[in-house]
């Protein structure tokens, strides 16, 4: 005897819903671990800087290019525009128009590339391509550093001017993330001028210098080792009196050679632009930029600080934020510190930079810029850029 199909049996409404309920909350959960990967990996991989502003147009003849409308590109003064993935360079000079969201600025010079073919580029504050731009001498040296030789740029104290100290001034110069050591020729006058020898040095995973076994950042916490060696060689090269200067990471860099370079005694001072003084206060504020929840930031943080989260980052080693948070450890700054650092920065919030002078007005001068951007503050403003540093260096007696 036959029986007839009473088809699919159904499924009850509160299974259905379990079902939907937990798929969604596993997809929301492989979400948020693939964007929790993304953003610790990125922490600490090194990478390129992206073109974000549309080349619109090169007029040759008049000497102008037109932009399309960013807060980079219509900063007043004077920077490189970088076209078509780094392979052209050009310097621009000031805002012509600003209109229907373009931007005419001055072209002061095509440095190599194509222009009148490029269609994206990027500002930059890194305005000098080689030293000898300033008509300075300059040497190629080379630093041993723990991971290997890593090229610099010496430029020796003008005899003039360093006869007094017999050129046993020098400030060392450390840039900061994702550039490289031209981003600190813009510094090499002010310092010249008052009878310093400069060191313009490269480190680990820079692309100039050697990488190191895991080719991954580290904030600082390990970079210091390079800077380090770059101090023994000032040393070793008749420097009794140094000055760091560190740019955007390249501060915290210099902050944690402060307390634990073996020449440590013969840092005098330090001077920063737009420095990275609390990476927990960085890298959440970039995660908010990029609408990431705080939620997954924290997860990001952890991933970058425990061991476990190596499988992910490539890292050999965790970091330790707190140890390169120099708001929480101000009470160990034990030399004088200059601090440029624009309201606007964009990149790097001003407010670690701004509590960390509230915190010890003893030793750290901090001089604000409104509307420089990051790492642009001698673009936007020479004047008061340099008046900022000689007139601390001559405060300090340096």
């Amino acid at each position: 005897m036959s029986h007839k199909s009473s088809g699919p049996a159904r499924v009850p409404g509160w299974a259905v819903a379990a079902l939907v309920g937990g798929s969604l909350a596993a997809l929301v959960a492989a979400a948020g671990a693939f964007v929790t990967a993304r953003l610790s990996r990125a922490i600490v991989t090194p990478s390129l800087p992206i073109d974000d502003v549309r080349i619109l147009g090169y007029d040759p003849r008049a000497g102008t290019v037109s932009l399309s409308v960013s807060a980079d590109a219509i900063l007043p003064g004077l920077y490189s525009l970088r076209f078509s993935g780094d392979t052209g360079h050009a310097r621009i000079g000031e805002v012509l128009s600003v209109s229907d969201g373009v931007v005419v600025r001055s072209v002061i010079a095509v440095d190599y590339g194509d222009l009148a073919a490029a269609r994206h580029g990027r500002i930059s504050g890194w305005y000098y391509i080689h030293p000898r731009e300033l008509d300075v001498p300059v040497e190629e040296v080379e630093v041993f550093t723990p991971v290997g030789p890593a090229p610099a740029w010496l430029v020796p104290a003008d005899p003039a001017l360093a006869s007094a100290g017999g050129g046993s001034k020098w400030v060392i110069q450390v840039h900061g993330r994702g550039v490289r050591r031209g981003e600190t020729i813009r510094a090499v006058p002010v310092f010249r001028q008052r009878g310093y020898t400069s060191l313009l040095i490269s480190y680990r995973n820079d692309g100039d210098a050697p990488r190191s076994s895991d080719g991954r950042y580290a904030l600082g916490e390990i970079e210091w080792q390079d800077l380090d060696a770059a101090i023994t060689f000032a040393v070793d090269n008749g420097a009794t009196d140094i000055v760091l200067m560190g740019w955007s990471m390249g501060g915290a860099i210099a902050l944690q050679a402060m307390g634990r370079a073996v020449h440590r005694d013969r840092i005098r001072a330090i001077a920063l632009d737009s420095p990275a003084v609390d990476w927990h206060e960085v890298l959440r504020f970039q995660g908010r930029m990029r609408r990431i929840p705080d939620l997954v930031g924290d997860a990001a943080f952890a991933t970058i600080t425990h061991g476990w989260g190596s499988v992910i980052t490539g890292q050999e080693e965790p970091l330790d934020l707190d140890r390169l948070d120099f708001v929480k450890r101000s009470d160990e700054v034990d030399v004088p510190l200059l601090i440029l650092h624009s309201d606007d920065d964009g990149y790097v919030p001003v407010g670690g930079s701004r509590r960390l002078a509230e915190s010890r007005p003893d030793l750290v001068t901090f001089v604000p810029f409104q509307v420089a951007r990051h790492t642009k503050l001698w673009n936007y403003d020479r004047a008061k850029w340099n008046g900022a540093i000689d007139g601390w260096l001559t405060a300090q007696g340096l």
